[in-house]
């Protein structure tokens, strides 16, 4: 049986796609360690999700490493060797916000731990399938220079402007702000890419807004969505940060994200880059969220207002996803803004609700 390798394995991504390819028959080893803790606290945890993981599947074997360990990534891929055939690449330093706390770790997880996995590819399982899950920040702040156009409840681009439907791959990375978080990303992109152009690995690039669904153990820093609807289920204040709140984001669920990295799996490229995300299917604003969240849970958000925004934020990000769509045209999302603010709210309350029981006993 082939074996698919997962890191961030417990994540949001992570855990998602080690369902799905346990569920396609794949033999799945899963490596994570659980630093979104580190990073963001112990309610960021994703250990919940990794005991899910070994206690649902039958296939999955957990193995608690690091990716910047260059002497562990390399015994896995030797042990496996031409097994794998499959390297789906979700383990991160999510934030930009953070990562100017420790750049060192930042940019240690990031680049040095993409080209750790890479590299344990090339030389023990050259011909496995390597997808890396990139981001939008690659951009750096290049979108906010689109003469956005301020409504009632968010920023918007003119119908006749050419990104109108969503920003494409021929955006310029350069001239830009990224900060330190969307440099580390970048350069693994990068990795990702020269493998697959230089040395002809099938790798692809998939660079998402924001990326959501019912397991991400969202946090102020990190993972909007989650977080917001935790606020709005637990009664915590909420702090809506810079450009009045209009801020676009477009919104694609984990199931879907992992349908699309399949479709490139059965048909791979080499050095392939695709924006990935809701686009115009599935996209909302900061306030529009807020209200659908409200809506959704019944209870009202405690929001305060920073004006300040966090420095290289996006205002307006909708992925334009028609490349992908045009070399891949069985996928289709399938969540809506609605659909998944009301799934994050169930798994979130059922959690919430069982963590109150626990804690009384």
């Amino acid at each position: 049986m082939s074996i698919a390798i997962v890191t961030g394995s417990a994540g949001l991504i992570g855990a998602s796609a080690a369902s799905f390819l346990a569920k396609q028959g794949m033999d799945v080893v899963g490596i994570d360690n659980d630093m979104r803790k580190y990073f963001f606290g112990n309610e960021a945890s994703t250990r919940w999700n990794k005991e899910l993981l070994e206690r649902s599947l039958k296939n999955y074997d957990h193995v608690e490493s690091d990716i910047r360990n260059q002497n562990a990534v390399e015994a896995l891929f030797q042990r496996h060797g031409n097994r794998i055939a499959l390297v789906l690449h979700a383990a991160a330093q999510p934030s930009h916000d953070w990562a100017a706390h420790e750049p060192h770790t930042d940019f240690a997880i990031n680049a040095t731990g993409t080209l750790n996995l890479l590299e344990a590819t090339r030389r023990y399982s050259p011909e496995a399938v390597f997808i890396f899950t990139s981001t939008n920040k690659i951009y750096g702040d290049t979108p906010n220079r689109l003469p956005l156009v301020e409504l009632e409840t968010r920023w918007e681009l003119p119908s006749t402007h050419r990104f109108a439907g969503g920003i494409d791959e021929t955006m310029s990375i350069d001239q830009s702000l990224h900060s330190l978080f969307g440099v580390s990303k970048l350069s693994a992109d990068l990795l990702v890419q020269e493998y697959g152009r230089y040395f002809g690995l099938r790798t692809a690039c998939f660079r998402g807004g924001c990326l959501t669904g019912p397991a991400h153990s969202g946090a102020e820093l990190h993972g909007f969505l989650a977080y917001l609807v935790k606020c709005a289920v637990t009664e915590l204040p909420y702090t809506v940060v810079g450009y009045k709140g209009k801020q676009v984001r477009d919104n694609l669920h984990a199931s879907d994200l992992v349908a699309a990295f399949w479709q490139f799996f059965l048909n791979p490229r080499s050095g392939a880059v695709y924006n990935i995300g809701g686009g115009r299917f599935a996209n909302c604003s900061v306030i529009e969220a807020t209200l659908a969240a409200e809506r959704t849970v019944g209870l009202p958000i405690r929001r305060s207002y920073k004006d300040e925004p966090r420095r290289g934020d996006h205002i307006w990000w909708i992925s334009d996803t028609s490349k992908f769509r045009h070399h891949y045209p069985n996928w289709k999302p399938q969540y809506g803004i609605t659909e998944i603010i009301e799934e994050i709210a169930e798994a979130f309350m059922s959690r919430y609700e069982r963590s109150k029981v626990s804690s009384k006993g």
